[in-house]
């Protein structure tokens, strides 16, 4: 990809549901908005309205029998719409571009989760979404039993939607998920953050803003 002055930068948010991402997102948007810069603050699957269609077929409770590979195609074909219609737009404009989630949640959820294998995920990338990285990936890490416990109550409270269909797997599905996480953070520690959650709300939002500022920031000071 061509790299111009006028590039935006693209951050993503991973981990396990409940971790606190869309949260964190959030705060970083409005941190990145009070220094002027144009924020877009997407999450996958969705962030399209072909994507969002897609998120409600994946995520409900309701879809039964769907295969692994198929739930991985459709998690790339809401990703590529989004490439196209959104993220790529966006950052030719000099946008800055954060994502709860890309395609290392493939890599984790079903090629560690469903057992797919990480070189399945890693070829439909390079095909689908034409080797687009992230500039920087936050990765939220915190205990699997505290993150699925939370995920599962925001989902009960939430009112007229069911994205349920992923916090119903067993506790080794999410244990596998996990370690991949660790594992796309040990492998790629240039463009991986591994951020601690097990602490204060404002503790992690500080260390998030402090690695976005030495990374991404610093220079544009």
């Amino acid at each position: 990809m061509l790299h111009t002055p006028h590039r935006g930068h693209f951050i993503t948010f991973e981990g396990l549901d409940g971790s606190g991402k869309s949260t964190h997102m959030e705060r970083l948007a409005g941190v990145l908005r009070e220094r002027g810069l144009e924020v877009i603050a997407t999450r996958e699957p969705g962030g399209t309205a072909i994507g969002e269609r897609i998120r409600a077929i994946l995520l409900d409770s309701r879809t039964q029998g769907l295969a692994p590979l198929s739930e991985l195609a459709l998690m790339f074909a809401s990703r590529a719409q989004q490439i196209s219609e959104l993220i790529q737009p966006a950052l030719n404009r000099g946008a800055w571009v954060l994502c709860d989630r890309y395609t290392d949640s493939s890599e984790a959820y079903q090629g560690a989760g469903r057992k797919l294998g990480v070189e399945t995920v890693f070829t439909l990338h390079r095909v689908l979404c034409l080797g687009l990285q992230p500039d920087l990936t936050l990765m939220l890490d915190n205990d699997v039993a505290a993150s699925v416990a939370r995920a599962r109550r925001r989902n009960e409270n939430a009112s007229g939607s069911d994205e349920n269909r992923f916090e119903q797997e067993n506790r080794a599905f999410f244990e596998r998920v996990h370690q991949q996480f660790l594992t796309i953070a040990h492998r790629e520690p240039g463009r991986v953050a591994l951020i601690d959650t097990r602490r204060p709300q404002d503790a992690v939002h500080r260390e998030i803003v402090d690695i976005v500022h030495q990374r991404l920031l610093k220079d544009q000071a």
